[in-house]
């Protein structure tokens, strides 16, 4: 790879007008060490960055290019409609259109609301959630992420049952006073606290597959747990599928593991890229919502036309092409099976999670299926595999714990070039030296 010049300087005065220089701190290559790259362009599975260097891209906006960047039908929908104008603040009928593919796509969807971004619909369903039920307590798991809702920007307690408390200045203790935090794939846990706090519980809130800790799966003991005693308590179960919901499946990860939460969050791909996001359940939760119901929840750019466009392009090129699927279990089959001979020939210690077309390689001593197994990985020697590929042409997300994504766009060249970038990074000076 060349210089990366333009991207130091642009950072650099980017600092001066930012906080930490980024609009989102999972840029920041906190993760990682170093400084951002700053992108220029994208098409297909590819990114270029400033200074010209040309990258195989398995971020892909954390999620929403399942793809690639720039897919025509999608760029052209987008142009169509920002010619007919970008907002109106009033009903349009592409809102209709993509309400009604999103409730024929998800299992458990009857009814639905568009917002702007997945926190807003985590925020919003939860408030929903409570003004159903009455009730005040939220059950959510460590290492699985929602948002900045501050409700749920909470830390465990000293036990599974314990209230949370607040892991970021200008979270008020009295504002997770109701959050319970709980281990991932933890159904004794779960049955604790069901059994100590139950006619409390307004709702459990839940990655189905986790992709902030790295791509984490649930046990079949654990799934049933969520749903049987949610059930039994009167509690509404909440699948964030911000990630996973047209990623993971066409239908989401409720689709491939057979459970129908209550309530549904979506977000990125729902979208095709541009900030729009949505929750939707079933139809007599939904009802309350204002002004159906009383549940307050509004947004002046919730729905618009330009992010409609891109959202039905992208679910409609996804429902009429279910090859696509086909191809990306294929080929991230392949990914992951390629980078697991890699690093058991270079001796390390590792695993690797996949689901669908998300996957993470952990350096970890033994397999993740929780947040304190996923906190023993190696994240320094992360960071050297990080970067030893960002100098072979590889963005691999920068940090340990984020899942990485395959695109549609992913050429078998591109993976095989993948492959033997990250064999080469393992047998590296660089990598080995540390």
């Amino acid at each position: 790879m060349g210089s990366r010049a333009k991207s130091a300087a642009v950072f650099r005065r980017a600092k001066e007008l930012m906080p930490g220089g980024v609009n989102s701190p999972a840029r920041a290559f906190g993760g990682v060490g170093g400084e951002p790259i700053v992108f220029a362009s994208g098409k297909g599975a590819h990114l270029t960055d400033l200074d010209g260097n040309r990258y195989i891209d398995y971020i892909g906006s954390w999620g929403p290019m399942i793809l690639g960047h720039t897919h025509p039908r999608v760029v052209a929908a987008i142009g169509e409609a920002v010619a007919r104008g970008t907002s109106f603040g009033a009903p349009t009928a592409a809102e209709n259109e993509l309400a009604e593919l999103i409730i024929a796509a998800v299992p458990s969807v009857e009814m639905v609301r568009l917002v702007n971004s997945g926190t807003e619909a985590t925020m919003s369903a939860i408030r929903l959630a409570r003004g159903f039920t009455g009730r005040e307590v939220i059950i959510k798991f460590a290492g699985n992420y929602h948002g900045h809702v501050d409700s749920l920007l909470v830390a465990a307690g000293s036990s599974a049952a314990t209230l949370g408390v607040p892991n970021s200045p200008g979270v008020t203790a009295g504002t997770g006073k109701d959050t319970l935090v709980l281990q991932y794939n933890d159904a004794p846990g779960l049955e604790a606290a069901f059994a100590a706090h139950g006619d409390r519980i307004a709702a459990v809130i839940v990655e189905p597959v986790v992709g902030n800790m790295g791509t984490v799966i649930p046990n079949p003991a654990f799934l049933a747990a969520l749903r049987g005693l949610t059930q039994r308590h009167g509690a509404v179960l909440i699948f964030d599928e911000v990630m996973t919901g047209f990623r993971v499946a066409f239908g989401g990860a409720q689709q491939v593991l057979g459970v129908k939460p209550d309530l549904t969050t979506m977000g990125k791909i729902v979208g095709g890229g541009l900030p729009l996001a949505a929750y939707g359940g079933r139809a007599d939760i939904m009802r309350h919502v204002l002004p159906a119901g009383k549940v307050f929840q509004a947004g002046t750019l919730s729905g618009n036309p330009v992010a409609t466009a891109a959202g039905i392009a992208t679910l409609r090129e996804l429902g009429e092409h279910p090859e696509i699927y086909a191809r990306l279990e294929t080929i991230s089959a392949r990914l992951a099976d390629g980078l697991t001979h890699a690093a058991t020939a270079a001796g390390l210690s590792h695993s690797i999670t996949r689901v669908g077309s998300m996957m993470t390689l952990f350096f970890a001593p033994a397999p993740v299926v929780d947040w304190p197994t996923a906190s023993h990985a190696d994240t320094a020697r992360y960071g050297r595999y990080f970067w030893g590929l960002i100098d072979r042409g590889v963005y691999m997300p920068c940090s340990q714990f984020e899942a990485l994504f395959v695109s549609a766009a992913h050429s078998d060249e591109d993976i095989e070039q993948t492959i033997a970038a990250a064999a080469a990074v393992f047998q590296s000076p660089e990598f080995t030296a540390a």
